[in-house]
């Protein structure tokens, strides 16, 4: 949902929303300062509201100002560990490796870019990892339209990261701790028995005990054994100067399902009705708000000109004119799908480890929580007088990451994916009307990836119990498929 403003998600790729699912707030995210092709939005009906889509952001890619120890070309080009990417995932991995005494760097094109993303997360989320101080806005509240008639309000904050804090915050225990930074691109990646190389693209090599990538999605270096069967959630977002709109300035509107703007637009409200979008948004004040319109998952994935024309319409019937764009991003999230093959020689964590989650979207927060524990099983092995490296270092840092508990629990929440693939407008509608009945310890938990399997097994029985008798019905006729899948990967993982 997405996070990433959410104002996912990295993107973790190059780098989380937020974008969305129950929006996330992870990432792919991209950054796009060129007006859209006029294909795009040619065939909307034209009126004073649809002129953002002409709009030239005002804000610009900036640098952070900090001073990061860059690698020698004259120094020994031998760590411990080298981080490929240079976001959230990777400079939080780094730092976490670093405070356990062993030689990190960390490799990216262009370390001290600000992140292109916006990240959105729950307020505890980043009050349990210390990091309370990167939220530059709050909001005590949340809540969902579920329809014209009906809006429910979540008792649960939520805040958009700022990401020159975060990215200072990361910058500056990585320097403390000795990471050392070296701007450029990974070219080739090799490895031999215990030893690991990258080959850049400015001809240094680097080598290491284990590298880790960090550098999202797109990677070509993670391996997978399995077919990438991805869901995706797409979604276009402006940080706007408007002359005004209709939401409290106290509640972050975690979806708006309404779409009695499609009145008038007979196929968009088909195309909806099938393959349904929300409106992800967050107020600042009276005139200035981040909008997102996003589609929650598709498969394939739904087309990026068809959110906009949506998202257009949304607009003008809410009556928000847009005076001014400061940004504007595209949200690409691959969701669920096969987790990488474990184990491998090359580590991963971030948008291409499968941390994603598959049913939101939600990545930021997640990975902030786990790098900690990989970083942890690395300095058991790295750390150590006996040096565990090679084949045995490569199952221990996955399996770190990837216990069979986390990949059962990765396995429901597939499951979940699955079954909003199968849902239509009026079905997800009833999904998110149940959902947001149930005891706020499983939303909660199920939205921060924090509840046991058993909790999960849980939640689905409370569900269903709070289902109305059409949403059961989507449940007995549409589930069946993704629960047989859910069981038997659940059967092998235990095996």
């Amino acid at each position: 949902m997405a996070s990433l403003l959410r104002l996912s998600s990295p993107p973790l790729l190059s780098t989380s929303r937020p974008c969305s699912s129950f929006p996330a707030k992870t990432p792919v995210l991209y950054q796009n300062t060129k007006t859209p092709p006029r294909k795009d939005h040619q065939r909307i009906q034209s009126s004073k509201f649809d002129s953002f889509l002409d709009l030239e952001p005002k804000s610009k890619p900036e640098s952070v100002d900090f001073d990061v120890p860059w690698f020698n070309r004259a120094d020994r080009p031998r760590f411990d560990v080298i981080v490929i990417g240079a976001g959230p995932a990777g400079l939080r991995l780094a730092e976490q490796v670093a405070r356990h005494g062993i030689k990190v760097c960390c490799l990216d094109p262009s370390p001290l870019s600000m992140w292109p993303n916006n990240y959105g997360v729950w307020v505890d989320e980043f009050e349990n990892l210390g990091l309370e101080d990167c939220l530059d806005k709050t909001w005590p509240m949340t809540c969902v339209y579920i329809n014209d008639q009906k809006t429910k309000y979540l008792d649960r904050g939520y805040g958009r990261v700022s990401r020159n804090n975060l990215k200072l915050k990361l910058l500056s225990v990585c320097a403390a701790n000795g990471v050392k930074f070296h701007k450029a691109k990974a070219w080739k990646v090799d490895h031999e028995e215990f030893e690991s190389s990258i080959t850049c693209d400015d001809g240094i090599e680097l080598k290491a005990s284990l590298i880790v990538d960090a550098s999202g999605f797109a990677s070509s270096f993670i391996e997978y054994d399995k077919p990438r069967n991805h869901g995706y959630q797409i979604a276009h977002g402006i940080l706007a100067e408007v002359d005004g709109h209709p939401y409290d300035l106290d509640k972050m509107v975690l979806m708006d399902w309404r779409d009695s703007h499609l009145g008038n637009e007979p196929n968009l409200r088909a195309n909806n009705s099938r393959f349904p979008t929300f409106l992800y948004a967050m107020p600042f004040d009276s005139n200035l708000i981040f909008l997102e319109e996003t589609s929650l998952v598709s498969r394939p994935m739904l087309s990026y000109s068809e959110v906009k024309k949506r998202m257009v319409a949304r607009l003008r019937q809410l009556g928000i004119r847009v005076k001014a764009v400061i940004e504007d991003e595209k949200c690409v999230i691959p969701m669920g799908g096969p987790l990488p093959q474990i184990p491998q020689s090359l580590m991963a964590i971030g948008g291409n480890s499968g941390i994603v989650h598959p049913a939101t979207g939600y990545t930021v927060a997640q990975t902030m929580a786990l790098a900690p524990v990989l970083a942890e099983t690395i300095a058991e092995c790295l750390g150590s007088t006996r040096m565990i490296r090679g084949t045995p270092l490569y199952h221990r840092v996955w399996n770190g990451l990837w216990p069979v508990e986390r990949r059962c629990i990765r396995e429901f929440h597939n499951f979940g994916m699955e079954t909003l693939l199968k849902l239509d407008l009026n079905g997800t509608r009833r999904f998110f009307d149940a959902f947001f009945e149930l005891n706020p310890h499983y939303w909660h938990g199920f939205l921060s990836s924090r509840l046991t399997l058993g909790e999960l097994i849980t939640l689905g029985i409370s569900l269903f119990g709070h289902a109305s008798n059409p949403s059961k019905l989507d449940i007995l006729t549409k589930c069946p498929v993704p629960l047989a899948k859910m069981v038997g990967n659940l059967a092998l993982e235990a095996i």
